[in-house]
């Protein structure tokens, strides 16, 4: 979500008339997109924003900013925390980085042509108000790095309560754009190349459920998988990530009759405990989970299932963890994304008395790693010597020789082959060896 709220700013930077450029040495505004969801993430930002303050000794002029959750969640004291920082924006602002940034530099190089030491001067922005609509200015793409595979953001917020979580207070109540305007981005990127769209929410089955009606017992967000499947030239659709409270039978059949819905879901478990998910504030309880796990599997029989697991919870026992992970082993995740607990201020489960021992949580949290890796290699090795078909996304990020591209289910499989006829294309790929997460194939030629 971040990667798409990232490049809907570069796209504007990009309409002023600037340049992105991956080396901060030449950048005159740089910026950080800040996720809150763990402490670890939000100390990365600020150690990183610290360090990159030396440009200013040879640059005078360069503005820093942070964007995202952290800057919405903490605001005015970023700026005693960084005092080289120029610019603050919350979630809801994204669409205003540039008009702040650019006034703050144009006033800055003025300024420089009478006095250097003056450059240096210049107001602080910090604007994490609340925005009606601004769910729908996240819609525009970069021009120039438009890929086979890319992100379509269709809702902004959350109204879920789960007692760990500060996205409720980072990114606001649920706020859905229309399905027509998701529509019309589509197929604008269809037009550009792209295959295969990912649909984001924080919630993403929740989408419109307070703003638009249900339609022959569809979930509006069934409702848009549908309009988005009839457009011409998308061939795959992904969507992430889904709660278990949204999960209806509506979407589940919508796998049986759409055939452009990818063969993986990332569904976040959290848990496995009951007592846990209730103390999570996880309005489901574990049997409803595994049950809607087996009904996917029985509408796509290749289906992959990845998810999300904390350890390490305010009062989680020996036995809550050992239920989580006897519930790994028997859905059978093809991965896992596995989260020690980090405290969040303001948050209920930062105030619980019954924080567990970081050396626990590290325990668990390697105990079931293990597990999880072992599921991820064997489901990989299950499928050397299979034909699958691959989307190719272009040149591989690890070996400049090759071309990378991903399963219906979401698997990375690593070719050679001619980037410039084969990205794009959904190609048949024999897989020929798996070194546990990444899978080695090669093209099947007709």
């Amino acid at each position: 979500m971040n990667e798409r709220d990232s490049e809907q700013v570069a796209r504007m930077f990009s309409e002023g008339g600037y340049t992105v450029t991956k080396d901060e040495f030449d950048a005159d505004a740089i910026l950080v997109n800040t996720c809150s969801v763990r402490d670890q993430a939000e100390q990365k930002a600020l150690g990183k924003m610290g360090h990159m303050g030396k440009h200013r000794t040879r640059k005078p002029h360069v503005v820093y900013g942070f964007m995202g959750c952290m800057a919405q969640s903490r605001g005015e004291e970023l700026f005693t925390n960084v005092p080289h920082l120029d610019v603050v924006v919350g979630t809801q602002k994204y669409h205003k980085v540039f008009e702040y940034v650019d006034d703050i530099l144009s006033k800055r190089l003025e300024r420089r042509m009478d006095d250097v030491e003056l450059s240096m001067i210049g107001e602080s922005i910090c604007d994490i108000a609340e925005e009606k609509g601004s769910q729908n200015t996240i819609k525009d793409h970069l021009e120039e790095e438009v890929n086979p595979s890319t992100f379509v953001s269709i809702m902004q917020g959350c109204n879920m309560k789960c007692s760990y979580c500060i996205v409720p207070d980072t990114r606001g109540r649920e706020r859905g754009r229309t399905i027509a305007d998701i529509v019309d981005e589509v197929k604008g990127l269809r037009d550009k190349g792209v295959v295969e769209v990912t649909l984001l929410g924080q919630i993403v089955n929740l989408y419109g459920r307070t703003e638009f009606p249900r339609v022959d017992g569809k979930s509006p967000f069934v409702q848009l998988l549908e309009k988005v499947h009839e457009i011409d030239g998308i061939e795959r659709i992904r969507f992430t990530s889904p709660h278990p409270i949204g999960y209806r039978d509506d979407l589940i059949n919508a796998f049986t009759y759409l055939p452009k819905l990818c063969s993986h879901i990332h569904f976040p478990m959290q848990s496995g405990s009951d007592r846990i998910l209730k103390k999570m504030r996880r309005p489901y309880k574990n049997a409803k989970f595994v049950e809607i796990c087996n009904k996917m599997k029985a509408a796509r029989k290749d289906l992959a299932i990845t998810t999300d697991v904390i350890v390490g919870y305010p009062g989680e026992t020996e036995e809550d963890y050992l239920m989580t992970k006897e519930t790994m082993r028997e859905i059978g995740f093809d991965n896992a994304f596995i989260f020690r607990y980090s405290i969040r201020k303001n948050t209920p489960a930062g105030d619980m008395e019954d924080q567990i021992a970081e050396t626990v949580k590290e325990e668990r949290n390697q105990d079931l790693l293990k597990l999880v890796n072992q599921m991820a290699i064997d489901k990989n090795d299950s499928l050397v010597g299979t034909t699958q078909e691959i989307l190719c996304t272009g040149l591989s990020k690890t070996k400049s020789d090759t071309l990378s591209g991903r399963t219906s289910q979401n698997k990375i499989v690593i070719f050679e082959g001619n980037a410039e006829r084969m990205a794009g294309k959904i190609l048949k790929v024999k897989i020929q060896r798996s070194t546990g997460f990444t899978l080695y194939g090669t093209p099947v030629i007709h």
